[in-house]
């Protein structure tokens, strides 16, 4: 079952998680005019068939289509935006962004259906959304409404035509555990109001779901299971209501963010076999050598696509809802205690893009529980520049808990569903500063908690990693991050030098 429209495999994306310099510029820092052409290398260099033009809390080029058809319209017009390659715009959440930002974007993908026209393009270029944070049926139906009727403006001064484009498709992007396992219910409730309302289905759906929040605010088991919950979830749907699903899944280098670059593709595709589409993060493009990236996404657009499901019985879904909640407690409970050593460590990591400044809780900055925490790459980029990466953080006590001879079968499950357990726990191990540990463990609240994890972990894996030269010298300059730290001295070019070293800032 497939439908009429190519599926992209790769979605290229503007996270600023690289540590190194792009192999098509100068610097690191990549600049918001610098990014119409980081689009067009990412599907002429790289092979990549998505880019996702970001609106969510980042400063935006809007007029995007301009740019690059008067810079490269001889590509486009064999690589056809809409039809071979695709630029999908992330959408300000209007919960969240109320400054006309949204009007704006919609304005921007009515102008780029003109502006094709124009060019004799047959293809609207742009034509799909994503809405992030999407927590309901009616959010994702009054944004299309709202597009419709800022579409259906007509104006003799607007030159709008009847062919142009007036109704938009919908990406809803999940991002927390709870929303993502039970996304399908979200989905059912949305074809009951989208036939209603626009008097058609939509002929597919791409449920898009997040990797780095939820992990942020649930930790790192708790995410990979809600995940796997949804894809067996989004199968039974597709099959229930005679609709293609096309899921997919934001992942990005360290194992934290979901485990993808172009070392680890056939872990990351066994993993989460059903996915149809996965981002394409900016360290999987530039921390790693440039033939290992291309032959990486070409072996993601060959092979993604043909990897089936895993159907998760109701049985086994509710006990891994209770695995999700036994880790998720551990989780939460200690990065409430150590948020202010994250967040002091946070001021010192180096900027990658130019973002929009915001403030406040579970808004653009994120949380868990009480206290205001840095967005997922710097929160993963903190605790790896200690020596502590984030992947340690509740799992060990939980697996303690699942060893015992009562839980032994929810262990003997949590190994058959999350596949990668044990590497993604090696590659944990193998960044932790033990010295730095201990003694954050005598001096900072909450980190005799992460090195009990730790302790949980060793005696899970029972086996130390051998580590490579990169990772003993990781090692040695987290000591120096958190000596410097403790002296009130500048980190930032030691975080840069470890993010160098793990080939990802966070």
């Amino acid at each position: 079952m497939s439908s009429k429209r190519k599926i992209p495999a790769t979605m290229v994306t503007q996270h600023p998680d690289h540590a190194h310099t792009p192999y098509w510029h100068f610097k690191p820092f990549i600049s918001t005019q610098e990014e119409p052409r980081e689009l067009y290398l990412s599907f002429k260099d790289l092979g990549a068939t998505e880019y996702k033009w970001d609106w969510e809390g980042k400063l935006v080029d809007e007029a995007i289509l301009e740019r690059i058809f008067g810079e490269y319209f001889d590509y486009f017009q064999k690589e056809k935006i809409g039809k071979d390659k695709f630029i999908t715009f992330r959408l300000p959440n209007p919960k969240v962004e109320t400054e006309y930002r949204l009007g704006r974007a919609f304005m921007g993908i009515i102008a780029a259906s003109g502006l094709a026209k124009n060019l004799g393009l047959k293809n609207n270029p742009l034509f799909e959304v994503i809405l992030p944070m999407t927590e309901s049926a009616k959010e994702m139906y009054d944004v299309q409404d709202a597009f419709r009727q800022v579409a259906s403006l007509r104006h003799p001064l607007l030159k709008r035509g009847e062919e142009d484009i007036d109704h938009i498709e919908m990406i809803p992007l999940f991002e927390d555990i709870h929303t993502i396992s039970h996304s399908d219910e979200i989905l059912q409730e949305y074809l009951d109001i989208h036939q209603k309302g626009f008097g058609f289905k939509p002929e597919y759906i791409r449920p898009y779901v997040a990797r780095s929040d939820p992990a942020l605010n649930a930790g790192i088991v708790p995410t990979v299971l809600a995940i796997k919950i949804a894809l067996s979830r989004y199968k039974k749907f597709e099959e229930r209501n005679e609709i293609f699903m096309y899921p997919m899944i934001g992942a990005a280098a360290l194992p934290f963010r979901g485990g993808i670059s172009p070392r680890t593709i056939d872990q990351f595709m066994n993993e989460y076999a059903g996915i149809r589409t996965t981002t394409i993060q900016s360290a999987f493009r530039y921390d790693f050598p440039k033939d290992e990236v291309i032959e990486a996404i070409q072996k993601l657009e060959t092979k993604l696509k043909t990897l089936k499901t895993r159907l998760i019985s109701n049985k086994d879904e509710v006990n891994l809802r209770e695995i999700m909640t036994l880790f998720s407690k551990y989780y939460r409970g200690t990065i409430e205690k150590i948020a202010p050593l994250i967040n002091q460590v946070s001021k010192s990591i180096p900027k990658r893009r130019e973002r929009v400044q915001h403030i406040g809780l579970f808004g653009y900055s994120r949380g868990v529980g009480e206290v205001k925490l840095p967005r997922a790459i710097t929160f993963t980029s903190s605790l790896y520049s200690l020596g502590v990466p984030p992947e340690l953080i509740g799992t060990g006590r939980g697996l303690q808990v699942l060893k015992t001879d009562k839980m032994r079968e929810l262990l003997d499950l949590l190994q058959s569903i999350y596949l990668n357990l044990r590497s993604d726990l090696l590659h944990t191990i193998s960044y932790t500063n033990f010295d730095v540990l201990e003694k954050l463990a005598k001096n900072t609240t909450g980190f005799d908690e992460v090195l009990a994890d730790v302790r949980g972990i060793q005696d899970y894996l029972g086996q130390e990693p051998v580590l490579t030269e990169d990772q003993i010298e990781h090692n040695k300059v987290t000591s120096q991050i958190f000596e410097r730290l403790n002296s009130g001295k500048d980190i930032t070019n030691l975080i840069e030098k470890a993010a160098l070293l793990r080939r990802s800032i966070g």
